[in-house]
């Protein structure tokens, strides 16, 4: 029996790109990789976190919600709290063992310049997710074999309804490094699920996807959140293949 993996997927930003925010001209894909296990381990440590702050499971952990104090997260205005709980989300973040990290940001101005304004962003980046989670399970190599379930979070009947069309095309094609028969032989299923599922991996994309992209738009800041999610971005033969970057720098 193959071993079973999962890829959640959030964005951070909009993938607009003809009317975008001057201060914020980025998109950002995140997936986030775990084992059956980890994902398991994850769940775990994220509702024990959950219910230690809010003593129940129900909150649903959004990084923009977070930033704002807002939506369930008031009680992070008292500062000892914040501390406190920013202490314990690093600590989940930060385990090196616990998830492996793909990622697509697109540079919208640099992108548009070169590419123009029609292309599908998102597809394009959920492309360059899929091939490199190949590459990662490929390089676990487990004698068993691997199969992956993708989740991503709904957007909307008309922007999934694309995505599907897109990733059905994706299977049916492959990609540029990985052939159609690789690609089907990993892939087990591509779901849509609703934010108020309260999946705990599409949450931790969540909070992984914004560091993420605060990294690549300004890349000499102090981003101390990218720094403890660093050292699971995904790596082979000393290249980090889970940091694609369109257009490259």
């Amino acid at each position: 029996m193959k071993e079973r993996f999962y890829m959640y997927v959030d964005e951070c930003g909009d993938q607009n790109l003809s009317n975008f925010e001057p201060t914020f001209p980025i998109f950002s894909l995140c997936g986030i990789i775990v084992s059956e296990q980890q994902n398991n381990a994850l769940k775990e440590k994220v509702n024990a976190m959950k219910n230690r702050f809010w003593g129940t499971e129900g909150i649903i952990l959004h990084s923009r919600d977070i930033r704002k104090c807002q939506k369930g997260f008031e009680i992070l205005f008292n500062l000892d709290v914040k501390r406190e709980f920013y202490n314990a989300v690093n600590e989940i973040l930060g385990e090196t063992e616990a998830y492996k990290v793909v990622s697509c940001s697109i540079l919208k101005e640099d992108y548009i310049r070169q590419f123009g304004k029609l292309n599908d962003v998102y597809a394009q980046s959920l492309s360059h997710l899929v091939e490199r989670a190949i590459f990662y399970l490929d390089d676990l190599k487990i004698e068993n074999g691997v199969e992956l379930d993708i989740i991503v979070e709904q957007r909307g009947e008309k922007e999934d309804q694309n995505l599907l069309r897109f990733y059905n095309r994706l299977r049916d094609a492959g990609t540029y490094w990985v052939s159609t028969e690789r690609l089907q032989s990993h892939i087990r299923r591509f779901d849509f699920v609703p934010k108020s599922k309260n999946v705990v991996g599409l949450q931790i994309a969540d909070l992984v996807a914004y560091p993420i992209t605060r990294h690549i738009l300004e890349p000499d800041l102090i981003n101390p959140a990218f720094s403890i999610l660093e050292p699971n971005i995904y790596e082979s033969d000393g290249k980090r293949l889970g940091l694609k970057v369109i257009p490259h720098k």
